[in-house]
């Protein structure tokens, strides 16, 4: 095969290994669903935690390591190649289920939820990297679908799978051994299989001259945190979606077993809202014919109006319906928020680009863990619903003001002006 072959972009050139970067992002959200589910109810009824705070611990230990590895993820693929990183990501889960059989406190919880932080920051993204880098600019929304959509299916798959094993043996190790087989077979695949895809990204790049190219790193942080309305827009958007996650991932179990459910119920109404993820292959295709702005508001609001919903009604299919709407409203919102920022980088700089808005999103389970944890200690556990609710709307409502359109072909949004030093800084060199 020639390299100019080689080197076109596009998802039927690359089948195959955009197949194998699908089946891995699935084997990052059944990592993730293994402990949805469980861990929080094995920490409260094995582990003896009593304080619903502390138990929020191991969502906020998980929450700030993997945000601040998504960020020098992003740097270090574009500096190393995406396969490194994606290999590293799953060396770092190996001990996990280890851990999570033998732990003889939540200490050790929360000390492999350190691992799980960093597997799922450098082997998701990794995975959206290779999959935007194999699909170019107008296959952009629907790589970014799948590849959402087939990981939060994990999610969901993991989270179904080992409340019915922990159902009918016990909360450990049973669950756990699921999760050890995912872990190799997804390194192994990693090792063997993978072929780099960075140089797919650099050939797309054709205006080097361009003042937008080539920005340093402290500047791509500046630019993707607050230098543009529209990037603030999609990052303090994710930051605040991520409660939403954290509220099924901590809150959800807690408060559904509390209301006398099962915990094979509970898995199946916390994996009800994950699978309404596998739509974002349906919504990011969407996104490329009629743009990311729309179905971003209407995500923000329509998760928060399924995460109300939850505490105003009883029963099992209430709960599941509603918890449903949530998933529908997050599968909305959550492959165009991340399309927002590859948009509007230059492909120098796009795996950095990405990495930021990544750090920002996955911040906020860190920071919803605080909030959720401290509402339900102090208050009682609806209020962590109304909290993540009220906050989902007033984040709707910002996007809807300050978020341009950033689609390729039709997008209103412009990257700013240069500064005189960064217009220095980014001249070709001879």
């Amino acid at each position: 095969m020639s390299t100019e072959t080689d080197l076109k972009q596009g998802i039927r050139e690359h089948l195959g290994q955009f197949s194998l970067h699908v089946l891995l992002v699935f084997a990052t959200g059944l990592t993730i669903g293994s402990e949805r589910a469980v861990v929080p109810v094995l920490g409260r009824d094995v582990l003896g935690v009593e304080s619903l705070f502390v138990i929020g611990s191991f969502v906020v230990s998980f929450g700030f390591v993997k945000g601040l590895l998504n960020l020098y993820a992003g740097k270090w693929g574009g500096e190393y190649g995406r396969k490194p990183v994606l290999i590293l990501g799953w060396v770092t889960a190996l001990p996990l289920p280890v851990i999570l059989i033998f732990a003889p406190s939540w200490r050790w919880i929360t000390v492999g939820n350190v691992l799980l932080g960093i597997n799922q920051a450098l082997t998701w993204s990794m995975a959206i990297n290779a999959k935007i880098d194999i699909a170019g600019p107008e296959q952009r929304g629907l790589a970014v679908g799948i590849d959402e959509a087939f990981g939060y299916s994990g999610v969901a798959v993991g989270a179904w799978v080992t409340g019915i094993i922990a159902a009918q043996t016990s909360l450990r190790p049973e669950p756990f051994y699921f999760l050890a087989v995912v872990v190799v077979l997804a390194f192994l695949i990693s090792v063997f299989l993978i072929k780099e895809t960075v140089q797919l990204a650099e050939a797309e790049i054709d205006d080097e001259d361009h003042h937008d190219a080539n920005l340093p790193f402290v500047e791509v942080l500046k630019r993707a945190t607050y230098g543009d309305r529209t990037l603030f827009a999609a990052a303090q958007a994710g930051h605040i979606e991520k409660f939403v996650d954290t509220l099924f991932w901590l809150a959800v179990p807690l408060y559904l077993t509390s209301q006398g459910l099962g915990i094979a119920a509970v898995g199946f109404i916390v994996g009800v809202h994950s699978a309404m993820y596998f739509l974002q292959i349906a919504t990011g295709g969407l996104a490329d014919r009629i743009g990311r702005r729309p179905p971003v508001v209407a995500g923000m609001f329509l998760t928060g109006g399924g995460v109300l919903g939850m505490v105003l009604v009883e029963g099992y299919l209430l709960w599941a319906v509603l918890s449903g709407v949530s998933g529908l409203g997050m599968a909305l919102l959550y492959p165009n928020l991340m399309t927002v920022p590859g948009d509007a980088a230059h492909p120098t700089w796009r795996a950095t680009g990405m990495g930021v808005y990544r750090m920002w999103r996955d911040s906020g389970y860190g920071v919803g863990a605080i909030l959720i944890g401290l509402s339900m200690e102090f208050v009682n556990t609806e209020a962590a619903f109304y909290m993540t609710a009220a906050l989902m709307f007033v984040s709707g409502a910002i996007v809807y003001v300050w978020m341009e359109e950033t689609h390729p072909e039709f997008g209103t949004h412009e990257p700013p002006a240069p500064t005189m030093e960064q217009s220095t800084r980014t001249t070709p060199q001879d």
